[in-house]
């Protein structure tokens, strides 16, 4: 008899204006997980500036995995100076003077590989290069925090976010976790859509702010194009004008606030402390 593989739920937390409480609510909300008995893997997407260790008093310590890409590397006897690649590479990451060779620029390389696919002389070889580092934190018997951390300086951290979550689900299969969060960065840039790929539900974290509607408005669009199933949390939801947000939501289709977290003075101090896994909602 087959055995019956277990179903974890991959669930992002993300909402597109910084500050807004997106990891605050993602570690909240593992903890109510945790209460409820339930195997549970946070992971902390921000590759760029990960701090959930810092909420919840870790401290990233020796790296489990290094994350590696490929960039291309030119062989100057084969080149013909064609500029095929500079045409072909969207990221802008190929420089070429008048009649000379191009120089990859790799701070804003994607490696994605198109310019050493379609140079018609081969010239184009690739060098594998570290660009960030997977940490983990066991926090409880049921609780694992996944942390990637980009290595300073890239300009695109979209594929460093790709490893992580296929390590972290990995992970999640071998310990046969129930849950599995995503805690995106802020923004809807490509980070953001790497981390929100392929997940069954999205919270998307919000405060009663003229900036906060316009950017869960876009953070909205973009969750809708990726045709993933959201539900809205108000932070803070006893401060600002909530009819702000009521309009956003509604101009989306969406039926209501799912859950509204008050301001808290002991929220705050939990938070302040790295004791915030200690709070409850």
């Amino acid at each position: 008899m087959a055995t019956k593989i277990k179903k974890i739920q991959k669930i992002a937390i993300t909402g597109g204006k910084g500050g807004t409480g997106k990891s605050t609510y993602g570690i909240l909300l593992a903890n109510q997980y945790l209460q409820q008995n339930k195997k549970v893997i946070l992971v902390d997407c921000d590759v760029e500036c990960p701090n959930d260790h810092l909420l919840i008093g870790q401290t990233l310590k020796t790296a489990q995995k290094n994350i590696y890409a490929k960039f291309p590397k030119l062989d100057k006897q084969k080149c013909t100076k064609c500029g095929q690649c500079v045409k072909a590479c969207r990221s802008n990451a190929i420089f070429q003077a008048p009649n000379q060779f191009p120089i990859f620029l790799q701070e804003l390389c994607s490696a994605c590989g198109t310019c050493w696919t379609i140079c018609p002389d081969q010239a184009i070889k690739t060098k594998k290069v570290k660009t960030g580092q997977i940490f983990i934190n066991k926090i409880k018997q049921n609780f694992y925090l996944i942390t990637g951390l980009a290595k300073a300086g890239l300009d695109e951290t979209g594929p460093i976010v790709a490893q992580l979550k296929n390590f972290a689900f990995t992970f999640a299969k071998k310990h046969q976790a129930d849950y599995i969060l995503f805690d995106t960065a802020a923004g809807t840039h490509c980070p953001v859509i790497q981390a929100l790929l392929d997940v069954d539900l999205a919270y998307a974290v919000t405060e009663a702010t003229p900036m906060g509607a316009y950017d869960l408005n876009i953070i909205l669009n973009l969750l809708q194009k990726l045709k993933i199933k959201t539900k809205i949390i108000l932070n803070q939801a006893d401060y600002g004008n909530k009819n702000l947000i009521k309009k956003i939501i509604k101009k989306n289709n969406i039926q209501k606030i799912d859950q509204e977290i008050p301001y808290s003075k002991k929220l705050v101090q939990a938070y302040s402390k790295g004791k915030l896994l200690n709070f409850n909602i």
